[in-house]
């Protein structure tokens, strides 16, 4: 059944359907040849989506484009540079700490490089940086969004895995700031060899002061989303929604420039956006029962335990297989096939569930950089229309900070583990 499944789901995918009619098809064929109820088409269908956490995606994406419709990617970029323009090579440093602040309201890597891409690659440009080193640093910083809270990735997996929503965003916090610090250390050292240039701008500390007013409603929302959580007021959801309000409120009656317009392309955006993402949740479930029928994951777990019961190596057997998985599977579909079929062996391995999360997700997210379904490789070549070899090329250098981080996080799980202890006893 397994064999006939995957064989079909892989010629579709080679035939270029899209994601989610391969894995609804494939499944929908097995189950009709097996004879089967269609019926179970519809029920495992649905059922996926009747998920209180899954609420949260649209939620998460609505919020992100209500502030980015108001402007705010703008302020942030302008005040991170106006802070800290007079280091070597500062554009492109201020373009990693914008894109680690917008994290904390959008989500999404693709919505970071939609929000802040064509102001990064601007920017960095009118300095004199090369174009492939632009781009290959955008597409590179906008891994951090999925690894700090608000993930919509993180968020699906958790109810995937059956882990605590409100934990791993927690979890991802310090290995988010360890990707940060990373991408900026590669700048640096780029900057110094490179002779990258310093920034123009010379603000006075007056102006300074203006911008981080203006600013700061736009700074406040990641503080309001992590303390929600972290205080145990709200869970993803909730918080989800008061984002969305305090984004709208923000928008009307202090920036004053979210306009009836902007709201509904906002919804337009939002509605296009989760229809995707849904979809492919939906048919992903579907897959993964057919393999769950099939005992796939109970045969995977006990061949992974096979070969080693050591934590530490089964996490550098998932991390070559999640690579691998990551260059020919979009994200989302990705966390929905293989997490239920790996997550229990590691897990009775000894693997700590909050680390594992992490260290799936940036996988995965790593896999948004690498051909052939490289997504942030294709949507910053249609901001930049640049060839997507020259994209490659220009984000080769960063593949070592992206790679250091997650060995470091499968390597040390108190990373992952140690914040969510602390603040959630």
């Amino acid at each position: 059944m397994s064999l006939i499944l995957v064989s079909i789901f892989l010629v579709l995918l080679i035939l270029g359907a899209p994601i989610a009619v391969c894995l609804g098809l494939s499944s929908a064929v097995v189950i009709v040849t097996h004879g089967l109820p269609v019926s179970v088409v519809a029920q495992r269908s649905l059922n996926a989506l009747d998920s209180s956490p899954l609420l949260a995606v649209p939620l998460f994406i609505f919020a992100a484009s209500l502030l980015n419709a108001t402007g705010v990617t703008t302020h942030l970029f302008e005040l991170v540079r106006m802070v800290f323009g007079r280091i070597r090579g500062a554009v492109a440093q201020v373009s990693i700490l914008v894109s680690l602040i917008f994290s904390g309201i959008s989500g999404a890597a693709l919505a970071d490089i939609g929000a802040l891409g064509a102001i990064q690659i601007k920017q960095m440009k009118a300095q004199g940086y090369r174009e492939e080193f632009a781009a290959g640093l955008t597409v590179a910083a906008a891994t951090i969004g999925p690894i700090f809270p608000p993930s919509i990735p993180i968020i699906i997996y958790a109810s995937v895995a059956n882990v605590s929503a409100v934990k791993l965003l927690i979890a991802g916090i310090i290995p988010a700031l360890m990707l940060t610090a990373l991408l900026m250390i590669q700048v640096a050292i780029i900057a110094r060899i490179k002779d990258l240039p310093r920034d123009d701008v010379r603000p006075s500390r007056r102006d300074v002061a203006q911008k981080a007013l203006i600013s700061f409603p736009a700074l406040l929302a990641p503080v309001l989303l992590i303390g929600g959580l972290v205080s145990g007021y709200f869970g993803p959801t909730e918080v989800a929604g008061v984002t969305v309000a305090y984004a709208t409120l923000i928008g009307i009656f202090v920036y004053r420039t979210l306009t009836v317009r902007g709201i509904i392309g906002a919804l337009r955006e939002t509605a296009e956006s989760t229809a995707n993402i849904l979809f492919v949740v939906s048919t992903a479930a579907l897959f993964a029962w057919v393999l769950t029928l099939d005992q796939v994951p109970m045969k995977v777990s006990g061949m992974l335990l096979a070969l080693s019961d050591n934590p530490l190596v089964l996490l550098l057997l998932v991390n070559i297989l999640l690579l691998v998985v990551g260059m020919v599977l979009e994200s989302i579909a990705a966390i929905l096939i293989i997490a239920p079929i790996i997550a229990p062996a590691l897990t009775a391995a000894g693997v700590d569930p909050l680390q594992l999360g992490i260290v799936f997700v940036l996988n995965l997210m790593i896999g948004l950089l690498t051909p052939p379904v490289g997504m942030s490789l294709y949507m910053i070549t249609i901001i930049t229309r640049m060839p997507i070899g020259r994209v490659i090329a220009g984000v080769m250098p960063f593949f070592i900070p992206l790679l250091l981080s997650l060995l470091v996080v499968s390597a040390v799980p108190a990373l992952s583990t140690w914040l969510p202890e602390l603040l959630m006893k």
